[in-house]
């Protein structure tokens, strides 16, 4: 809680203090993959917060390939940048986009996703956290037994991130021997497709003895949830983000856990840090920042990393409050039982 009322004191200060310089700044966001639901959400608050400081925004989807991600950032900062966030497709393909945005003094936000580069500000959820939440709620309903875990992509830090969050709360139940781990995969751009495709083989392999599924993202859950329909499953499984289906998949039952990282309070956050970034305000001058290196090669970075929640049947109720998804987007076909459908 102490981080995120840093942060919420250093955002209202910028917000008081930007409109005097901010109409003469363009923030651009170049997106690694937009079609994503959960992007939507994020490109309305950062907007929102770019707005409310008179500043302008710019951006452009790479539509999953890295390479186009690079052109886009050139194009961008071609067209005049104060100020970049990217969420990165790829971790180590992304160096030269930053390369190029140091040389013309653009400051960068690395948006969710980690750019290992201490020239770019860390703006994120825990992640590990995010993994071991996952984790802890399956565990809980399934102590024993054998897991899947379908993982996102392996050019994506945060897949590493959630796999190291999620040993932390399996790991000595897996050594232990309670716990087998029959199938993980990586899960190519993240796509509900392929990782239906990973759950397809699993199953296969393991002959459907399948107890539990540990899913990185709501998007993969849902594949995943598909292959075990197939084959007359319904058994725990996680995943992140929030999505309106995943959460109705909560409500009807056929998804026990969501971790919703608020996307309008990290779109929020990335507007107003990039305008504080644009005005000449350093990274290690961000109220709220820590000093982060828990990145594959401990580089040393300026950052902020906010709470994730995780939604089950008993506290659904907490997003549609927030006014995440409608009470009839959550409730559609709801079982009996789920806070904020009775």
């Amino acid at each position: 809680m102490k981080r995120r009322t840093l942060l919420a004191t250093a955002m209202a200060a910028t917000c008081l203090t930007a409109p005097a310089f901010a109409q003469d700044i363009n923030v651009c966001v170049s997106w690694s993959n937009f079609q994503e639901e959960r992007w939507r959400t994020d490109e309305a608050a950062i907007k929102g917060a770019l707005d409310a400081a008179g500043a302008s925004y710019s951006s452009a989807d790479a539509q999953g390939s890295a390479a186009k991600q690079l052109t886009d950032i050139e194009s961008l900062i071609g067209q005049g940048c104060s100020a970049i966030i990217i969420l990165a497709m790829d971790k180590d393909a992304i160096g030269p986009a930053v390369d190029a945005a140091a040389a013309e003094g653009i400051p960068v936000i690395g948006y969710d996703r980690l750019i290992e580069d201490p020239r770019a500000f860390y703006l994120t959820f825990d992640n590990k956290g995010v993994g071991r939440i996952i984790a802890q709620t399956i565990f809980d309903i399934v102590p024993e037994g054998n897991y899947a875990i379908i993982k996102g992509d392996p050019g994506d830090p945060n897949a590493g991130f959630l796999r190291e969050g999620m040993e932390e709360v399996i790991g000595q139940a897996v050594a232990d021997g309670k716990i087998t781990i029959v199938g993980e995969a990586f899960t190519n751009g993240w796509v509900p497709d392929n990782a239906q495709a990973n759950m397809e083989q699993i199953l296969t392999a393991a002959n459907n003895d399948v107890d539990a599924v540990l899913a990185q993202n709501d998007g993969m859950a849902g594949g995943a949830i598909a292959a075990l329909a197939a084959q007359g499953l319904n058994i725990p499984i996680g995943g992140q983000d929030g999505d309106l289906a995943a959460l109705n998949r909560v409500a009807r039952g056929s998804q026990t856990v969501s971790v919703w990282k608020n996307s309008r309070e990290l779109g929020k956050a990335a507007g107003e840090i990039a305008v504080a970034l644009a005005g000449g305000t350093a990274m290690d001058a961000i109220p709220g920042a820590i000093k982060f290196s828990g990145g594959e090669k401990g580089v040393e970075m300026n950052a902020i990393l906010l709470s994730p929640t995780p939604i089950t049947k008993d506290n659904l109720n907490v997003a549609i409050e927030a006014g995440h998804i409608s009470k009839e987007q959550a409730c559609e076909g709801a079982m009996p039982g789920v806070a904020g459908c009775e």
